[in-house]
């Protein structure tokens, strides 16, 4: 097992470690309008396997690789399938390793994508956005009136 020297936050991990890398289609709101963009982040197992019950995902493929093949030399890097206009997630590196963390916890999960295999079957769709960039604004208004009663001892 080869550790990764340049990540002191993992010595727990090695360069070929099981990670999946998904390609979601998310969108950003920029003066009015929303853009599409393309990123790339780490699926852990268990959002893994919930994707392979069908449910409805942004994901458009995944691809099975090891942590060294995305953290070379310590520097994030996508593996040759992602378009060229994909861009990294927030914190792509630390999600990374979590991720991987998730496969060496329960590597029966690594058996839906063998490594080195992209999946694309998934239930994509994009009818319930992934706004990265959403703002919620909270009024007076949104607040629940209780009844009088609800904090008093009868």
């Amino acid at each position: 097992m080869t550790s990764i020297a340049t990540l002191t936050q993992a010595p727990d991990l090695a360069t070929d470690d099981y990670l999946v890398i998904g390609l979601a289609t998310c969108y950003l709101k920029q003066e009015g309008e929303v853009l599409e963009i393309k990123i790339a982040e780490p699926i852990p197992s268990a959002a893994l396997e919930s994707l392979m019950t069908g449910i409805p995902t942004s994901y458009e493929w995944a691809i099975a690789t090891t942590l060294g093949t995305v953290l070379a030399d310590g520097t994030p890097q996508l593996p040759a399938p992602f378009p060229a206009e994909t861009q990294l997630c927030e914190e792509f590196v630390d999600r990374a390793i979590a991720a991987t963390r998730t496969y060496k916890a329960r590597p029966i999960a690594q058996a839906h994508i063998p490594a080195g295999m992209t999946k694309s079957d998934f239930n994509y769709s994009t009818e319930r956005k992934r706004v990265l960039n959403a703002k919620r604004t909270i009024r007076k208004e949104d607040n629940v009136k209780q009844h009088e009663h609800t904090h008093k001892v009868l």
